[in-house]
């Protein structure tokens, strides 16, 4: 959302930015309404809020929240005014009401469609299509969510992820090994245990790193994947653990490709894009991924490397493939989705106010 936001800056747009998120304080305490200001076109709102675990100032804090959001959109919002919201089943009621009484232009931004990721009740299933159907526009994750959801044409951009070249703050190391990458979740679903595993078909000269974050289940199952593999292995892999900010770009710099390893099987891959993908891309990665739907009819797909089977030794051959690009820069691709992305924005914002 951040990235949205700086694009709209950048193309002329004010921003106010309103968080519905409610305190996370362990004790009750309360915290007053607050608006910071970015920048001189960028501010973020948020509203007043208590702390406290226990089970009836939950309920009380949801509804204050659900209010909150609902009087602030009733009184800060004009008629076939654009407003842009994040897909969500915790507010769709409130977005639903206020959008009735206030007429305001309302550009739905997609990442996916919950009911595909985990099991929701049938009437959330019903509310989550109805709110959908109420967008005048929206913005999508993938063109497959568009093909989906956009079933009455309405106007639409596509934006993969955040497309911001990161700064160059590291080199890759000059030592004849082909570094290899898989930085995200340690959920089985997402494949971190499959790219753990390559390192036993790859030649001596490539280095497996994992890094991430997970639950205490997942991180010893995946610490023990590649106690396995080290032991089966001529090349090295490696458990890196949870690295944030610059140690993170740093560390993905010094790398020459990034896994994309996520099991083709699970429902949300038919419609979500893993953006893991522009995290390594803007970071001048190539990228080894499995071959979906949604990555390969992507305007980014003929720049991946795809394998079709979910095994390790597939996946290490589409690696020792990607290594003959191994020197080639993404980031040139990333800008292009920038200026397109901000040109596509903008004309989406014309049409439907």
């Amino acid at each position: 959302m951040e990235y949205i936001v700086s694009a709209l800056n950048e193309i002329g747009y004010d921003v106010e930015l309103v968080s519905a998120s409610g305190s996370v304080e362990p004790e009750f305490r309360f915290h007053g309404a607050e608006t910071k200001i970015r920048n001189p076109r960028f501010k973020v709102h948020f509203f007043a809020s208590f702390g406290g675990r226990n089970k009836l100032l939950r309920i009380v804090r949801n509804i204050w929240h659900s209010l909150a959001l609902l009087f602030y959109l009733l009184f800060r919002t004009r008629r076939n005014e654009p407003v842009i919201v994040y897909h969500s089943l915790g507010y769709y009621n409130v977005i639903l009401l206020a959008k009735r009484i206030r007429k305001f232009r309302l550009l739905l931004e997609v990442e996916e469609i919950y009911q595909d990721v985990s099991s929701v009740p049938h009437m959330l299933r019903l509310w989550e299509y109805r709110t959908f159907r109420i967008a005048d526009g929206y913005i999508f994750s993938t063109e497959l969510l568009n093909e989906k959801i956009n079933v009455a044409r309405k106007p639409y951009v596509v934006i993969y992820g955040t497309y911001r070249v990161e700064p160059q703050i590291a080199v890759r190391p000059d030592d004849g090994t082909v570094h290899v990458v898989y930085a995200g979740t340690f959920d089985i679903r997402k494949g971190g245990g499959a790219a753990a595993a390559v390192a036993e078909f790859l030649p001596e000269n490539y280095h497996v790193h994992i890094l991430g974050f997970g639950n205490e289940k997942d991180t010893a199952q995946i610490r023990r994947i590649i106690e396995q593999t080290a032991n089966r292995s001529t090349a090295k892999v490696t458990f890196e653990g949870l690295l944030k900010g610059n140690d993170y770009i740093r560390f993905l710099q010094k790398c020459h490709i990034g896994l994309s390893t996520q099991d083709p099987s699970a429902a949300f891959n038919t419609t979500s894009f893993p953006s893991k993908i522009l995290s390594y891309m803007s970071n001048g990665l190539q990228v080894v991924s499995i071959r979906i739907e949604a990555i390969e009819h992507s305007a980014i797909g003929a720049e991946i490397h795809y394998y079709t089977e979910q095994t390790p030794q597939r996946i290490a051959e589409a690696v020792v493939s990607a290594t003959e690009s191994a020197a080639d820069d993404n980031r040139e691709v990333i800008k292009r989705l920038d200026a397109e992305f901000k040109r596509n924005i903008a004309s989406l914002l014309k049409l439907i106010v």
